[in-house]
């Protein structure tokens, strides 16, 4: 009889020797906030103003990775709110997840990391941002849902279109 391995077929219909996993796998880890910094500069004059402040919010999206099959994606919301001239509040929230990603063919890393990944973070720390602006004194800040991957989508078609065309030209 012969020392043959023995082989399995995996979902792709590829042998692979038994045992071995092979099957694309992603998972949220662990998540939770980098950082955290709530600002009430006019306290406690602004609480008299009966103008509802103007809201300004901005999103930003990081990854890094930082074990073999582990990335972390961080996901920066900065928000300012201001009425009648003066700053009502500020909210910076860094929050972050660990995700493990197996077996992850190349091509859909990034789209999973900045499309994917920040869609599964963002109630959470649409959660925390909202208690804490409460906690502050104001009403809670709601952010509607944002469509990461739609996102993600039209910046990468961006950059393609960018890198397409001749510099200097619109």
């Amino acid at each position: 009889m012969a020392d043959n391995e023995a082989l399995d077929i995996n979902a792709m219909g590829d042998q692979v020797a038994n045992g071995e996993d092979n099957t694309p796998a992603a998972g949220l880890i662990s998540q939770y906030v980098k950082d955290l910094s709530f600002e009430n500069p006019n306290a406690p004059a602004i609480y008299q103003n009966p103008t509802a402040p103007a809201v300004d919010v901005q999103f930003n999206i990081g990854t890094a990775q930082v074990g073999e099959e582990v990335h972390e994606v961080v996901l920066k919301i900065d928000v300012k709110a201001e009425a009648d001239g003066q700053t009502a509040f500020i909210v910076d929230l860094t929050y972050a997840g660990l995700f493990g990603l197996r077996n992850i063919p190349a091509e859909h890393v990034q789209p999973f990391l900045l499309g994917e990944a920040p869609r599964l973070l963002f109630p959470f720390a649409r959660r925390v941002l909202s208690d804490c602006v409460r906690d502050g004194g104001f009403a809670p800040l709601l952010l509607e849902p944002i469509d990461f991957a739609q996102l993600y989508m039209q910046q990468a078609e961006a950059q393609t279109a960018g890198t397409s065309t001749e510099v200097g030209h619109a």
